[in-house]
């Protein structure tokens, strides 16, 4: 080992070190905690995590403003809330997943917002080996998205910085050698305001955070059409309820179907509608189904609206309305560019009656990452959530989402 590469290794543990000192707590400390706080509640959530690794806690200038990021669970931002530890935790943490083997097909331990890579399927899938049938006993998340470690290369009480290297072979045969760089950040109240355009009024709480994820080709090959690229995939899960509905708003004028509806079966028409450019989806947990987005329709942003709970979500990321998509269905007879740039799924029970969930999830994806050795691509995801003020979470809808929240809780009431 050289100097360098000991410099390094004795700061990372310095780091960690610091880190755990700041953020951990032995198991009866955590047990003891966890008791203080209702399940649902931020705090209840954070005591149950820093059982789990040295956690990074992220705070807004308010101090209500608070996000959990985890390195050893794959850079992933685990939950926020707007309300400090007695708040309500915004995201989907599936607690009995942590004291289960390790699954060879997938390890959902939830987060708010976790970094995949893509394709899944089609004819460069980085979750299928070469030959195989695109079935689910031959699906393999791939490790470095799933069950390893990252790298915490830097932490402050605001921002988060992680890193992962990966080696990879697609569906085609094609050796991928990437990097990924991951920087998480809360974003301030008047930074949120300005992001999205809208006033925040007295009576009204929120958390915002942006992820700025970075994917480097370092293989020696090219990433191109014929080769297979990679993409960059932010997926948000959420804890779903009976009154919530995801809400993405499209492009009216664009050529071509609204959304892609059939990944796992066609969505029931009960659980789907189209209002003046605005498409809801019902987000109960329910009932299995998952739709995107095309680029020609996307717009950058989405959200969510609980009216059981008063929750407005948003989310807001980088599109490219004239780029390349990667096809991510389990079939290798569609064109591989020709997918959606962003996705929407809601949970529910498979054939068998077993259940992951339930949540929902907001998602986001890069265009395809067509590198040069050394080449990097940036893909940006934000999510922001709102409670208190009825009368403002709704100026916020009507603004961001193009409707109000009756509509939006008035769609699939029968």
């Amino acid at each position: 080992m050289n100097n360098l590469n000991t410099t390094r290794t004795i700061a990372a543990g310095l780091l960690g070190l610091f880190l755990a000192g700041c953020s951990g707590s032995n198991k009866e400390k955590d047990q003891k905690d966890m008791t203080a706080f209702e399940k649902g509640t931020f705090g209840y959530d954070l005591a149950f995590l820093q059982d789990k690794d040295s956690l990074v806690v992220l705070k807004d200038s308010s101090g209500q403003g608070q996000l959990i990021v985890s390195a050893r669970y794959q850079g992933k931002v685990f939950t926020s809330t707007a309300a400090g530890p007695e708040g309500k935790s915004f995201g989907w943490v599936n607690y009995k997943a942590f004291d289960q083997p390790v699954d060879p097909h997938m390890n959902a331990y939830g987060g708010e917002d976790r970094l995949w890579l893509g394709p899944e399927g089609g004819k460069f899938s980085l979750f299928f080996k070469p030959g195989t049938k695109m079935e689910f006993d031959n699906w393999h998340t791939p490790p470095g998205i799933d069950s390893e470690s990252w790298e915490l290369a830097a932490a402050t009480e605001k921002k988060a910085s992680l890193r992962k290297d990966m080696e990879l072979q697609n569906y085609a045969g094609t050796p991928i050698k990437l990097g990924i760089e991951r920087d998480i950040e809360v974003i301030e109240h008047a930074g949120i305001a300005r992001l999205l355009g809208i006033s925040l009024g007295s009576g009204m709480q929120t958390v915002g955070f942006r992820t700025t994820n970075v994917l480097i080709n370092k293989g020696s090959n090219a990433w191109d059409e014929q080769t297979g690229a990679p993409c960059l995939w932010n997926l948000d899960m959420f804890s779903p309820s009976p009154g919530t509905v995801i809400v993405i708003p499209y492009e009216e004028g664009a050529a071509g179907k609204v959304a892609t509806t059939d990944y796992f079966g066609e969505i029931a028409k009960d659980r789907i509608a189209y209002k003046n450019g605005v498409l809801l989806f019902k987000a109960d947990g329910k009932s299995r189904g998952k739709l995107g987005i095309p680029p020609v329709r996307v717009k950058n942003v989405a959200g969510s609206y609980a009216a059981d709970s008063k929750v407005l979500t948003i989310t807001l990321f980088d599109i490219n309305n004239k780029a390349k998509y990667l096809n991510q269905e389990w079939r290798t007879d569609r064109e591989p560019y020709s997918g959606d740039a962003m996705n929407a799924y809601n949970d529910g029970p498979l054939a068998d009656g077993s259940q992951m969930g339930p949540f929902y999830e907001i998602e986001s994806v890069s265009p395809a990452a067509f590198l040069k050795p050394g080449g990097r691509l940036s893909h940006s995801h934000s999510v922001f959530h709102f409670t208190g003020n009825e009368k403002g979470l709704d100026a916020i809808a009507r603004k961001v989402l193009g409707v109000s929240l009756a509509e939006i809780a008035e769609t699939f009431k029968k």
